[in-house]
């Protein structure tokens, strides 16, 4: 039976991302990182292979890939993977402990006007956002746009209201997901062309000419695009850094019919009914995969 799809749907609203994975030079070192010093759990491990993440749900998946080196900063690729934090508390319980173990990583902070967020590197250079969300009510929209700022955000102020004894003490404190992903890439149009146009996110927002805000369900942006180090990159290279992003959309039928539509538009896609995966134009795998029924 062949699904009858439009091929100018979107994600469903209740898309989210799924887990990063990185191909890592050092496997012990990286789980270090974010095991004891952003505090993820080590939810399972395999050969070469360990995920963390918060309760059931998995954040990061570092895979050991020694043979690989590092790309260029100009190249496309991660440009931070954004762990989203359920409470302040418990934000400011990932950021002191990152900034008491690894105090060389921390660099910058901002209020987005929809968030607070903290900015890391880790061990190999990879971008790290640690962040909280405002209520979507305190959220503006002007003329279809979100509004999103970059305003300064005391981290030593944040951490005097925020840091409690408790979270200090147990700092595995509330849940952790991953917020959205932001990609550095080669071009805006052909960035928004793939991510908007095929695969089906909804423009947010933008800095014209230089980055791209996308999501599902009117989100602030589950995905984000600039040029600012990498202007006229193209496809990727094998290197460490960014494997794989996923993204969970509810049922099966949202995988087939987003399978559907990539192929409408020549896209090469693998699928086993559950996921399908496919390349962006900078070699930047995806994978899609159903969490519900």
């Amino acid at each position: 039976m062949r699904l009858h799809v439009s091929m100018t749907a979107q994600l469903d609203a209740d898309t989210a991302m799924g887990p990063v994975t990185l191909k890592v030079g050092d496997l012990d070192a990286m789980t270090a990182y974010y095991r004891d010093a952003v505090q993820l759990r080590v939810l399972s491990e395999g050969p070469g292979s360990v995920t963390l993440g918060r309760g059931t749900t998995a954040v990061m998946v570092l895979e050991h890939a020694p043979e690989l080196k590092h790309a260029s900063p100009r190249d496309a690729g991660l440009f931070h993977t954004a762990i989203l934090f359920d409470s302040e508390e418990a934000l400011a319980a990932a950021v002191y402990s990152v900034a008491q173990r690894y105090p060389n990583t921390f660099t910058g902070s901002s209020d987005h006007l929809v968030s607070k967020a903290f900015y890391f590197t880790d061990p190999e250079g990879n971008g790290v956002e640690l962040y909280w969300d405002r209520d979507r009510s305190q959220w503006s929209w002007v003329h279809g746009q979100l509004e999103m700022g970059t305003l300064y955000l005391d981290p030593n102020a944040f951490l005097q209201e925020h840091l409690t004894e408790a979270a200090v003490a147990d700092p595995l404190i509330g849940g952790a997901r991953v917020g959205h992903v932001h990609l550095q890439v080669g071009d805006v149009a052909s960035a928004r062309d793939f991510y908007v146009d095929k695969l089906g996110f909804e423009q947010t927002t933008e800095i014209p000419g230089s980055a791209l805000f996308v999501s599902a369900g009117g989100y602030h942006h589950h995905m984000a695009m600039n040029t600012w180090n990498s202007r006229g990159a193209g496809p990727r290279l094998p290197a460490l850094g960014l494997g794989r992003i996923d993204i969970d959309v509810p049922t099966t039928e949202d995988v087939g019919a987003l399978t559907e539509r990539m192929r409408h538009f020549g896209i090469d896609t693998r699928d086993d009914g559950q996921t399908v995966s496919f390349d962006d134009p900078w070699a930047n795998l995806i994978r899609v995969q159903a969490v519900g029924s």
